[in-house]
């Protein structure tokens, strides 16, 4: 048997050891089920230790969301270039050619030297037995043909549809069609027959047929011959003298003899069409439109003149055509605006009648144009597709899910069946789908168990066909809705692996590994390697010439490691760069933040409460989180402390800014806080007991606070204030904040209640079920909820 040595190289990972024991950890996850039945099965504890991922050498609502990685921030409101696409010739996120069989290797790190015993064996035939042998080749064969089944193909699986009707024969080129093979010497006759005379352009059109019928081995060496050269020569001269029918016939030719895009004679079919377009059918023009797709080539000019042929001839277009025109749009990666109403209107018209494939290509059509849709026609088309998602294949479902995550669809019947359908799929299903079905639940913020777990059970062993993309939006995903795997180890650990494998390709897209730490760092995981190197000033310059806007995720990042991990000693964010990031989130708040009604009217509640502005302050303690706390300081007896002596007046400011309301609820709240009391008719009132004998006698304040007006002391660091001090902080949430329609918070929730905890803060919940419904209430039912969470007993005994 041959002996191989494996290389190790385990990566550094933090993790929060203030965190990390296990009876804190299942009070934070509620899942205490999942890791006890862990513990109880020492193979499974053993399988979490020895993490490794095998690396294939492939290339292989109104509810919104208000956080998410800036390079998938971007709704349909927002700018078209930050939603995610799918183009099969992105940088970095390329496969190897279907055809071409790699022996699978397997790391148990990033290390791209360690080659898998099946590999190293095979590599030495002479030392293995006939027996070992046969074992071998049958285990590479089934790699090989597992490899096979998880390679997407990015030209011909978005054509699926066209196989369900036969019109679309006639509309489509389709290569896959079986053609009687022609004999190689017909084809060194007919190459030899071009040098012997001009040829009529009929002849020229049956040379290009019969050339494309020859063996794939024998089409393959066409191009570069002179022959061949002669003849595309000739038919570039006669071009004009071609028929309409002849050129499309020489024009789908090219697609099995595997003419390169920027070909002389695909130049000059180019041109031609575009002459003759307007003289031409719908029908001829989808065909022409689909064979420029799949010899990708790029032909914006024509594409232009097809829509604006469809959109005068667009009452003659037939279900196959439309269907057909919406895949060139998505494929042409741009949407006509004049055709969006029209498009609307047909989806409506034929919504019973389409096949649940044509559904997945419209989806997908509309998706990669950045096609806008109304939320009515979406939810027509979920409504029908809930109804009938067993018979969907996964690949069309994938691409509802794409348009529903792009139009922010909060569709409860669809995810709700995709939750009983879809767990079972995942170990069939290629990466990129899964990939795509758990940004779905990350992006509309639904938490589904049994979705999650079975991704992460079939992920480790896929998780080298991840592109760097892939890997963030997983860990993205998972970090967003705070869920951790009973697989936990396994699964991070091969994700964290394929990171370090990916390294090279984040200079191109830095905001792929700002994603994936950020998904690490909300479940408090810090690979420290990665991080020094996201926050080395050269990557950090590379974020700043990325089309996206990454500085909000790396000054979050940047400042979590700073209270999470005490003793990295990597790089870090400058401090003026740090000072700049939060000068722009501040800017941000005063807007956005601050004048939310639920939170201003917390604020002016507490004033009253507590004594006046000093006693409360409305701004962000962690700015890099992004989202405000009503701070709150308490002596140990209990009485509050007066600190907010900066902009006394803060409140009143607040309360004469406007606020712009597009939520109904919200506009119910503010109507229901117009009957409530004004601060000034219940002042004194709403003080605590005591607080006027204190004022009026002259007393110091406890604490060794200032009195009001009198200038502010340095303020200490977090967590070493006088010890008599305890300082609140209180959590107006929102339904943004949870996972959809449930009270499970979100990971940036999670990791902003965790980090305040570690600054010495006490987190006071005041979360939006409780607080929502009493903003109609009367102001005593306010005042005394809120004096109940200030003064809870549980907090003072501490």
């Amino acid at each position: 048997m041959a002996t191989v040595l494996m290389c190790r190289r385990l990566p550094r990972l933090s993790r929060v050891t203030a965190f990390s024991t296990t009876a804190e950890r299942k009070a934070e996850r509620g899942s205490s089920k999942n890791k006890k039945e862990k513990r109880n099965k020492p193979g499974a504890a053993k399988t979490g230790t020895e993490s490794g991922a095998t690396i294939q050498l492939l290339k292989p609502q109104d509810y919104r969301v208000l956080y998410n990685p800036a390079a998938y921030a971007k709704g349909r409101a927002g700018s078209q270039q930050h939603v995610d696409r799918d183009s099969s010739q992105a940088l970095g996120d390329t496969f190897t050619s279907p055809g071409t069989v790699q022996a699978p290797q397997t790391f148990p790190t990033a290390s791209s030297q360690a080659l898998s015993p099946v590999r190293s064996a095979l590599a030495k035939p002479k030392s293995s037995t006939l027996l070992e042998q046969t074992i071998l080749a049958t285990l590479y064969k089934e790699e090989a043909e597992k490899e096979k089944r998880e390679v997407h193909n990015s030209k011909e699986d978005p054509r699926t549809f066209q196989k369900g009707r036969p019109e679309y024969r006639s509309l489509s080129c389709d290569s896959t069609e079986p053609a009687q093979t022609l004999p190689a010497e017909e084809g060194d006759s007919i190459l030899q027959s071009v040098a012997g005379g001009e040829g009529s352009p009929g002849t020229l059109t049956d040379y290009f047929l019969k050339l494309s019928r020859l063996p794939a081995e024998r089409r393959a060496a066409l191009v570069s011959d002179p022959r061949f050269s002669a003849l595309c020569h000739r038919a570039v001269t006669a071009i004009r003298l071609f028929s309409t029918p002849d050129l499309i016939q020489i024009l789908k030719a090219c697609v099995p003899l595997a003419v390169p895009a920027s070909h002389p004679l695909l130049n000059a079919c180019e041109a031609e069409f575009c002459r003759r377009a307007w003289d031409m059918g719908l029908e001829q023009l989808l065909l022409v439109a689909d064979c420029w797709r799949c010899l990708d080539r790029s032909v914006p000019s024509y594409l232009g003149i097809l829509f604006s042929y469809a959109n005068l001839h667009w009452k003659d277009l037939t279900l196959p055509q439309f269907v057909q025109l919406l895949y060139i749009i998505g494929e042409g990666r741009r949407a006509p605006a004049d055709l969006a109403q029209k498009v609307e209107s047909t989806i409506l018209k034929h919504l019973d009648a389409f096949t649940l494939e044509e559904l997945g290509a419209i989806c997908l059509g509309l998706f990669k144009s950045l096609s806008g849709i109304s939320d009515h026609v979406m939810r027509r088309i979920a409504d029908r597709v809930s109804l009938q998602m067993e018979d969907m294949s996964t690949y069309a479902l994938v691409n509802v899910l794409k348009m529903l995550r792009y139009t922010r669809m909060d569709h409860l019947p669809l995810m709700r069946e995709l939750g009983k359908v879809i767990p079972a799929r995942i170990p069939a299903t290629n990466i990129q789908g899964i990939m795509h079905i758990t940004l779905t639940y990350s992006s509309l913020h639904f938490f589904n168990e049994d979705v999650l777990a079975a991704v992460a059970t079939s992920l480790p062993s896929k998780v080298s066909y991840c592109r760097s993309k892939d890997a963030a939006k997983f860990l993205w995903s998972f970090g967003c809705l705070d869920y951790e795997p009973p697989n936990e180890k396994e699964f991070y650990s091969s994700l964290i692996n394929q990171l370090h494998a990916k390294l090279h390709e984040f200079s191109k897209f830095p905001e792929h590994l700002l994603t994936a730490l950020l998904g690490l760092a909300f479940v408090k995981r810090f690979p420290e390697e990665l991080v020094d190197f996201a926050l080395r000033d050269e990557f950090v310059q590379k974020t700043r010439g990325s089309k996206y806007e990454l500085h909000k995720d790396l000054f979050t990042l940047g400042k979590s490691v700073e209270i999470e991990c005490p003793t990295y000693r990597g790089s870090r964010l400058p401090p003026q760069l740090c000072q700049e990031f939060t000068e722009m989130v501040s800017s941000f708040a005063e807007r956005e933040i601050y004048v939310r009604p639920e939170i201003v009217e917390a604020t002016s509640l507490l004033e009253s409460m507590l004594g006046g502005p000093e006693y409360v302050k409305n701004h962000m303690i962690l700015p890099h989180t992004r989202s405000c706390d009503l701070e709150v300081r308490l002596a140990t007896d209990g009485h509050p402390i007066p600190f907010n002596f900066k902009d006394p007046v803060a409140a009143k400011k607040l309360k004469g800014m406007g606020v712009n309301l597009t939520d109904d609820l919200m506009s119910q709240l503010i109507q229901g806080r117009a009957h409530s009391w004004s601060p000034t008719e219940v002042g004194n009132e709403a003080r605590i007991p005591g607080q006027e004998r204190r004022d009026s006698a002259g007393m110091p304040c406890l604490g060794g606070a200032l009195p009001a007006g009198a200038t502010s002391q340095t303020e200490p660091k977090p967590g070493h204030w006088p010890p008599r001090e305890m300082r609140l902080a209180l959590q107006v949430s929102n339904r943004n904040h949870f996972c959809y329609g449930s009270k499970r918070l979100l990971g940036l929730h999670c990791l902003k209640r965790r980090q305040l905890k570690l600054l010495g803060y006490v987190v006071v919940e005041i979360p939006f079920w409780e607080w929502f419904p009493l903003l109609k209430r009367t102001r005593s039912e306010k005042l005394s909820y809120l004096h109940y969470k200030v003064f809870c007993p549980a907090l003072l005994t501490r």
